[in-house]
């Protein structure tokens, strides 16, 4: 088995480097907090994107607490995000209305948006702007887990209804068009929504926004806005809630858990090496945690598990191939229908699904085929070959660790007591592929006798 280590280092390193990618890229936007000192009346601004989470709004219920105990003159939150969770959406709502500072939420940069969840926070802020070329609306209400029947359906729109009606009014915008974005999923340009009285203003970029809001009157807290040349003090996301942010995912999750399977398969295909095993446990445990986030249907999870069995199983019977291609099959559907939502951005999307199939067709065509051949290849020495040779203990067998023989690492036992790292050791017998050990019998004797094979007289005159 460790001739197919040459192969199999190298794709659990590319299962790690693919998901360091993946999550780096999506975190891009997000920047780490900043290390300017705030002074009461500065203007805190910060920046976030992607869907609706725990992650985000936990960091921005935290922001506005912090800029509130600051005393800050506002806080500007640009916004771009398609949607996401009602119960984030409303922690952030209850958050900015319960701030003794104005809230401004700015969608922006130009080509974002405010839609479903974002309209919500966005009906709850101080100061509603959005920069050209950006939309907001279509908030009706979607299913999160199971469908919801024509009654239900309608509880749900007739209550979301009446709170997003409720904030735009509070704060003194249209609240008819508020409610027909959750009734019809209506949307509008920025500029329309400037002129229907959805948002108070529409600017380009930040700067340009503090001077057209300076001297601004708030609605529903009547705080008079003073923004105009007021130093701005940066905040973003520690590296954990970007983290945290970024796989709360559908695309992510999905790439999670193909890895986490990957590298399960992996290592029990090539017990001893344990690169393969730490990346899937890793993954999985992360896709875990993006699962408890998201609307997940147990159809696509049972499909999934089907596909772990059925790929595990093409490692020990022969099949041809069968068993591995349906195992391919059914985790290519359980992604398709892992996430149980009509919104888009709450399913995985195709490109992700096809790039999978891609990986795990390469996966089991040259890794799994490689380890399977080196498998069943006879020894070329015998198993004589194993017996008697030396290594060196890398981590403590007591009774069961790791040694390293022959430049490769393998599992071994210990029959005479515990062996701690870096001892020499001799193999006395093979397990399966676990290798039967003993410290060293050379280290033995010297440990009794330094000279064995020396006559006394001889080393008292060396002596």
């Amino acid at each position: 088995m460790p001739r197919c280590a040459g192969i199999l280092r190298p794709a659990a390193f590319v299962c790690a480097t693919l998901l360091t990618v993946l999550v780096a890229t999506t975190t891009v936007g997000c920047g780490d907090s900043s290390s300017q000192q705030a002074e009461p009346g500065d203007i805190w601004n910060t920046s976030v994107d992607g869907i609706v989470d725990p992650a985000m709004a936990g960091f921005l219920v935290d922001v506005i607490e912090d800029a509130s105990a600051a005393q800050a003159g506002a806080l500007v939150v640009e916004i771009d995000t398609p949607g996401g969770l009602d119960s984030s959406m409303r922690d952030i709502i209850q958050a900015e209305v319960d701030a003794p500072i104005a809230v401004v939420f700015y969608v922006y940069p130009q080509g974002a948006r405010a839609a479903s969840a974002g309209l919500y926070i966005l009906m709850g802020s101080d100061v509603a702007a959005m920069a050209p070329q950006t939309n907001v609306g279509a908030a009706t209400p979607v299913s999160m887990g199971e469908e919801m029947d024509e009654v239900m359906q309608a509880k749900v729109t007739n209550d979301a209804a009446a709170y997003i009606r409720a904030l735009a009014t509070e704060h003194g915008r249209n609240a008819d068009w508020a409610e027909e974005a959750v009734r019809d999923a209506v949307s509008l340009p920025a500029e329309e929504a400037l002129a229907m009285g959805v948002v108070e203003f529409v600017s380009p970029d930040l700067t340009t926004l503090l001077q057209d809001i300076d001297g601004f009157t708030t609605v529903s807290k009547g705080l008079t806005l003073q923004t105009a040349g007021v130093p701005v003090h940066e905040v973003g996301m520690s590296w954990i809630q970007r983290f945290l942010h970024a796989i709360a995912n559908p695309n992510i999750a999905y790439v999670l858990l193909s890895i986490g399977v990957l590298g399960i398969i992996l290592e029990i295909s090539s017990p001893g090496i344990g690169a393969g095993g730490v990346v899937g446990v890793i993954s999985l445990l992360l896709a875990f945690y993006s699962l408890q986030v998201l609307p997940v249907n147990y159809i696509g999870v049972a499909l999934i598990v089907v596909a772990i069995a059925l790929l595990i199983a093409e490692i020990f019977v022969t099949s041809y191939g069968i068993l591995g291609i349906g195992g391919g099959i059914a985790l290519i559907l359980g992604g398709f229908l892992l996430f149980d939502s009509p919104a888009n951005y709450l399913r995985v999307s195709w490109p992700v699904l096809v790039v999978v199939a891609v990986i795990v067709a390469a996966f089991f065509l040259i890794v799994i085929r490689a380890v399977v051949k080196a498998r069943h290849r006879p020894l070329a020495t015998g198993i004589e070959g194993l017996i008697g040779t030396t290594g060196v203990v890398v981590t403590p067998v007591a009774p069961e660790g790791q040694v390293r023989l022959q430049g490769e690492m393998w599992r071994a036992r210990s029959t005479g007591g515990a062996l701690l790292k870096d001892e020499e050791i001799e193999v006395l017998d093979t397990e399966g592929l676990t290798l039967v050990v003993q410290r060293r019998a050379q280290n033995q004797e010297g440990a009794r006798d330094e000279q064995p094979n020396v006559p006394e007289a001889q080393r008292k005159q060396g002596q």
